[in-house]
This record gives C-alpha cells, structure tokens and sequence, in this order.
C-alpha cells in the first residue's frame, strides 16, 4: 500500500492552509501549535481538540484563534467556556464531538491522539479527502487494512509524522520501491539501554519516563524503554510503504541524529538526520510537498560526536520480537498486540505490575486471544474489547 499523492495543495504568499489538530495538548500537538503559532501567515486554525486538559486548551485557542475547540471530557466543558469568556470559538464537548470536529473541511489534519482512541476521529478526517498528518501509529497498528483503504477510497494524501517515517518518506520522496533492498528504522534503545535485566526487573514508572533524547508524553515513553514502540513503528511502516516487513530492519542508534535509513540494491544507503526534535518532521508534513523554516536545533558536525549502532537485545527487549511476530501472524493479532499493552502499560505505571511483566503479559495475551482479520471497525471493536478483558484478567491473577 503506498502513501497516496495524487492531491498537492498549492503553496503560495497567499494562500493559507487551514489545520485541525486532534490531540493539540499532547507532546505532538504541542509541538505542532508552537509551529503554526510563529507561521501565522501561512497557516489559519480550524479546530483544536484535547482529552480533558482544559488549561493549556484555552490557552492554545487564545493564541490560535480556532474556529471550534472540542474536549472529550463533557464534564470539563463548563470549565472550559469561562476560561474563553468573551471569545468567539464554539467550544463543544463529549467523544462524538471529536469526530464532528474532525470532519470539518481543512487542508491538512494533524491526528496525534493517543492510543486507539484516534482512530474514529483519524478515519473520520480520512474520510474529507486532502491531507491527513498521522502521529497515531495505533490507528495502523489496530486497524491497518481498514485506513488503508479508506484512504484509497478517498484519494487522501497520508502523511508520516514519526520522525523514523518521515524520514523514510523523505528518502523514499521518487517512490523507487522496487530498487530498495533494507529499511532500517532507529531505535535510541530509551533509559535502560545500558541496564541489566536485573536492574530493569526494578525499574519504576519515573525511571522508564525518562527518556534521554525525546520529551513526550507518559504512555508512548514507557514504550520507548520496552522498544514495544519501536515494534509499533515496524508494523506501521509495513502499512505506510509497500515493503515486505521481512526487509524491516532495527537498529539501535543512542543518538537519535539518524533518524531512519533506506538501503538500496546498488550498495548505496541514504540516511535522514537531524536533531530530535519533532517540529522537523511536523514542518515537513504542514508545508508537504515544500518545506518551511523550524526552530530546530542544528546539526554542528565537528562537534557532533560519535554515531554508533548496534543490534537490539532481545532478551531484554522482547516487545520487538512480540511486534514482528504479531505482524507476521496477521488475522488480527496486531490488535491484540496494541490493547493488551496499552492495558499492561497502564498497569505499570499504577504500580500494579513490573517493568519487565509488560511484555510478559502482552505475551500471554496473544496467546489466550484467537485474532481474526479486521475488515471493519466492528471487527477491530470486538477484538480490542476481548483482548482488553483478558489482559486485564491477566493482572489480576499476576503474580
């Protein structure tokens, strides 16, 4: 399945696109909200849509002036229309109102919910037919073939905002699949790269937080020290780009200034580097097919350092080896993968379970729970409900 290019928006002084950003108090649509609010002449704000951080949502709709802002959480919404008292945003709530919000006409959708939980409001956005911007790699994960082809239906143009698939988008830029012999997606190896699996068997949640290079948000941190997230990105990357997940490649890169590489059949390996900072991959999908200026930090070569990589440990990572067994089975099981660790996940950091029982329980889940295909969002619903209750049955009884 390959990214869809058939639509560019035209680019001129004069032209502003107009965005939506679901999710805009994330680590993501942080970021994204600092890029249009210093580009206020190239871009016009539709919408901003949060969970329930109502603060930080008024205090983006002040600087943006969206047309509408939407909180999930109803019971925030009083809150959240004296906070914008005498400003002239339609402010909504409740989870439907995300969706509707998501289906209002801008150029380009910015998806950066967390979790399963975006992706109605993602197909929903597919569905209007210009640019969706995707952060929410569970939307891929849980529901691949069923984006994928309503992508297709609606002649979308799909955007990679992770910074490895952008990167590969980047490189990837003349579509010359059939001369790409590896994909190799960096992994910095999060906050217990240099650990014993002793020493992660104690480890907190405060500790997995701590990555070392990247600033984001609780969930998809404590990923990044399983690598469960570097699992997540091979099998969305199977769905972005028309690549056996076979010729998917991981390394692990403590850095993070290579930030994905493609090699091809002549020997040749073209890499894509820059400092971590997501406003880079955010600015290249905002002003896709051009680029626009970012705040980035800049590369100084003669004092970069050293570059080094080496092989994931699978043993003390064993969420990567969970993830690309999960996409090889196919019938589901990727679905599976994503509710039982976000279940576990959230298990961890109530202190429920430890560290390492994460990926020991997202291992006898997919082993309790049968996947079949998801051709529907009913099929993913079911499965996701079963796998959600098992998992949950697992920490009960774990011990």
């Amino acid at each position: 399945m390959t990214i869809n290019d058939s639509i560019k928006l035209p680019q001129s002084e004069n032209k502003q696109r107009t965005v939506s950003i679901l999710g805009s108090t994330g680590s993501i649509g942080r970021s994204t909200v600092d890029l249009l609010s210093s580009n206020r002449d190239q871009f016009k704000v539709i919408a901003l849509t949060a969970q329930s951080n109502i603060e930080l949502l008024a205090e983006q709709a002040r600087i943006l002036e969206p047309e509408i802002i939407a909180i999930s959480d109803s019971q925030r919404l009083r809150e959240l229309k004296e906070a914008l008292s005498g400003s002239s945003v339609e402010v909504v709530s409740g989870v439907r109102s995300i969706i509707e919000v998501a289906e209002r006409s801008a150029d380009i959708v910015v998806s950066a919910i967390v979790g399963s939980a975006g992706l109605r409001p993602t197909l929903s956005a597919i569905r209007q037919g210009k640019i969706v911007a995707l952060a929410n790699k569970e939307c891929l994960v849980c529901a691949g073939d069923v984006v994928m082809d309503e992508v297709q239906k609606s002649k979308t143009v799909l955007l990679p905002i992770d910074s490895e698939h952008n990167a590969i988008f980047q490189i990837l830029a003349e579509k010359n699949y059939s001369e790409v012999e590896r994909v190799i997606l960096t992994a910095s190896g999060g906050p217990f790269l240099g650990w014993t699996v002793n020493e992660m068997a104690k480890a907190t949640p405060n500790q997995a937080m701590l990555h070392p290079n990247w600033d984001m948000g609780q969930k998809i941190s404590i990923d990044s020290a399983t690598l469960m997230n570097k699992g997540l990105e091979l099998i969305e990357a199977a769905y972005f780009f028309p690549i056996s997940h076979e010729k998917i490649d991981i390394v692990i890169h403590p850095q993070s200034v290579v930030h994905s590489m493609v090699a091809y059949i002549d020997g040749s390996i073209l890499s894509q580097m820059g400092a971590p900072d997501m406003r880079t991959p955010i600015s290249y999908t905002l002003a896709w097919p051009h680029r626009m200026m970012a705040p980035s930090e800049r590369i100084d070569f003669s004092k970069l350092g050293n570059l080094t990589f080496e092989e994931p440990n699978l043993n003390k990572f064993p969420s990567l080896k969970l993830a690309r067994d999960a996409l090889a089975e196919g019938n589901g099981s990727t679905a599976v993968l994503n509710a039982s660790n976000e279940i576990a996940v959230e298990n961890f950091i109530n202190k429920r379970i430890g560290f390492l029982d994460i990926a020991s329980i997202v291992d006898a889940t997919l082993s309790k729970v049968t996947g079949y295909p998801i051709k529907s969002l009913e099929d993913f619903e079911e499965l996701d409900h079963e796998s959600r209750e098992t998992t949950h049955t697992l920490v009960n009884s774990w011990s």
